[in-house]
């Protein structure tokens, strides 16, 4: 007895991981679907909120985000339950610029069902809803504290989600928060037949037009057979061509709005390329203006280097030539008469009662010498520097 209970434990185990990993993959299956659906709608028109896609796609988030989402534990002992935005709330704080407080002071949503389906519209529209999700993935305590063992939100899936929600982004979405998609009364319910698609093989013993047959056999006993077998026929063939002919549709409007956008692209491109050549030509010619401008520079430069060597010579030469004409020692005799001459400097001679002048005594010829400093002999030429004129020629100073 102990092994047989042993073993239903280990069956009831094994069936409850195998049911959990199941729901796991389909929820991200037609999450993944109803993304691919929402992108190509988006090409025809504006996804607001009564497309069935988005309706869809919301009610599988939903699903998603509330996979084994743990019960809030009050005071008494008892669980209630809590949504989604609850969790949101906490784990999204710290993204910047985030909407949470404007949700919160939301006055016609009051619920936290609607709270969270008003989350949902607000960041696709900001085409945040990506970022969001990986904010609070990040915050693995918070998402911990929120989630059961097996739940989407702490699985390796998780990171998938993010990153299959990116492709949302490029979707302009258009809302109105007042509407009953808030309704926070009912659940959301999924929709799998879209996603379904069963395709008969070929060796299958029953086909749609025996089906069929049978079908309308069964309906009317007085049709003749061959008369439901040709109106099978026809339906499928009615059918198979409306399907053929929307789907050649739906590639034609592709095909034709990525036409526009890579004619678009290309005279963007056009465009940019010929202002890219403009400025081109404009950095060249200011770059040829400025090298003839340095050059002209240069020259003057040099020239006027060279003139400024060619005085210095000059001046140098000059110098040289005014000390080799100086006299080195020259002295100035001025002859004694009676009566007392001035001397070389126009003072008369002091005559002492000894015979001497000025405490001099003089020579027996008669000469007499003053205590001056010797002057030069002005007999000959006298030249006095002076400096150049404009015209860079120099000019003698006239003796007095």
């Amino acid at each position: 007895m102990a092994s047989l209970g042993i073993g239903l434990h280990l069956n009831r185990k094994r069936g409850a991981a195998r049911n959990g990993a199941v729901e796991r993959r389909n929820l991200l299956t037609v999450c993944r679907f109803s993304v691919k659906t929402l992108l190509d709608r988006s090409c025809f028109e504006t996804i607001d909120d009564s497309s069935p896609e988005f309706t869809n796609f919301v009610s599988i988030l939903e699903h998603i985000l509330s996979h084994r989402l743990k019960g809030q534990t009050t005071w008494f002992g008892y669980e209630s339950p809590r949504t989604f935005w609850d969790y949101m709330r906490v784990a999204c704080s710290k993204v910047p610029h985030s909407c949470i407080r404007s949700i919160e002071s939301m006055e016609n949503v009051r619920s936290s069902r609607a709270k969270g389906r008003a989350w949902i519209r607000v960041v696709l529209m900001e085409k945040r809803l990506s970022e969001y999700i990986s904010s609070a993935l990040r915050d693995f305590k918070t998402t911990r504290r929120f989630y059961e063992d097996g739940a989407i939100m702490l699985g390796e899936e998780a990171g998938l989600l993010a990153d299959t929600l990116i492709g949302l982004n490029t979707i302009d979405f258009s809302f109105c928060l007042k509407g009953e998609g808030l309704d926070g009364s009912c659940p959301a319910v999924i929709d799998y037949t879209p996603y379904l698609k069963f395709t008969q093989n070929a060796d299958s013993i029953s086909s749609d037009e025996e089906e069929m047959r049978t079908l309308g056999s069964s309906g009317s006993e007085s049709s003749t057979p061959d008369k439901m077998a040709t109106a099978a026929s026809i339906f499928t063939e009615q059918s198979s061509l409306v399907s053929k002919c929307k789907r050649l549709e739906q590639k034609y409007r592709m095909a034709l709005e990525q036409k526009g956008y890579l004619e678009e692209l290309v005279r963007l491109r056009e465009a940019q390329l010929s202002e890219a050549v403009s400025r081109n030509k404009a950095l060249q010619q200011s770059l040829a203006d400025t090298h003839l401008s340095h050059t002209l520079e240069k020259e003057q430069l040099e020239y006027i280097i060279l003139e400024l060597q060619d005085q210095l010579d000059e001046e140098q030469r000059f110098a040289v030539q005014t000390r080799a004409d100086s006299p080195s020692d020259q002295s100035v005799a001025v002859s004694r008469r009676p009566g007392g001459e001035r001397c070389c400097l126009g003072h008369a001679p002091v005559q002492e009662e000894d015979g001497t002048v000025g405490g001099e005594e003089f020579p027996e010829s008669g000469a007499a010498v003053c205590g001056h400093e010797p002057l030069p002999d002005v007999s000959r030429a006298v030249t006095h520097t002076q400096p150049r004129d404009q015209a860079g020629q120099r000019t003698l100073a006239t003796p007095r």
